[in-house]
């Protein structure tokens, strides 16, 4: 048992920030409004030399009378070191035909990246606005990996809740995430709910459109204890 405890911790280190990593590798998600599953999220971890690479795709679409109301993508890959973030790289595609490639590589002193606002330097320990990693609820800034550039944010502490994830009941650790807004948001940020699993694996998170007020829901699907 100690030598396991010992490998775990081992692997954490080495990956720089103790975000867990699923048992297969993959963690998949379902996006759900009014009940129904409009799209989906999975976040791949491929460990290649020393490096993990972490990637996320996401893909909604909203129909209505068979014809598509609203579609989002996101491709995205970010790279981690032993030392932590590293490189990101991504590519969101909004419903308004609005379409942002974003880049980001940390240098010896910063992280240097491209978005909506054109380049940013920032601070080379900025995380992305990944909420697999629970590092993110410790943070004042993160970078905004849909649009490249950067919020402030804000995390508070909820009561420990119940969710239920496959017909099993799972305690979670349940946060609320409020983040600063930008002159060229078409609405305002939302806030987010986050619920983990008591190993740091996001199980699931929330938050209301503000042109509905509809929540949309994002859970995990293929969650092991």
């Amino acid at each position: 048992m100690k030598y396991l405890i010992a490998i775990v911790i081992f692997l954490l280190s080495f990956y720089g920030y103790s975000f867990p990593i699923p048992k297969d590798n993959k963690a998949t998600f379902d996006v759900i409004r009014k009940n129904k599953i409009i799209g989906t999220v999975e976040t791949i971890f491929t460990k290649k030399d020393e490096l993990l690479i972490v990637e996320t795709n996401v893909d909604i679409e909203v129909k209505v009378f068979f014809y598509a109301a609203y579609k989002f993508t996101q491709i995205s890959k970010e790279t981690w070191s032993k030392d932590g973030f590293i490189e990101f790289d991504g590519h969101t595609n909004f419903e308004d035909e609005r379409e942002y490639f974003i880049t980001g590589k940390v240098t010896e002193s910063k992280f240097i990246a491209n978005g909506m606002d054109g380049e940013l330097i920032l601070d080379k320990n900025i995380l992305p606005s990944n909420y697999w990693n629970k590092e993110i609820i410790k943070q004042k800034k993160m970078f905004d990996t849909q649009k490249g550039i950067v919020r402030d944010i804000k995390v508070t502490k909820l009561d420990d809740e119940t969710i239920e994830i496959n017909k099993k009941k799972i305690i979670t650790e349940k946060y609320l995430l409020d983040a600063s807004e930008n002159p060229k948001d078409k609405g305002p940020f939302p806030q987010y709910t986050l619920w983990y699993a008591k190993n740091g694996e996001l199980l699931k998170f929330k938050f209301t459109n503000w042109k509905d007020k509809k929540d949309i829901i994002t859970q995990r699907n293929n969650w092991e204890d």
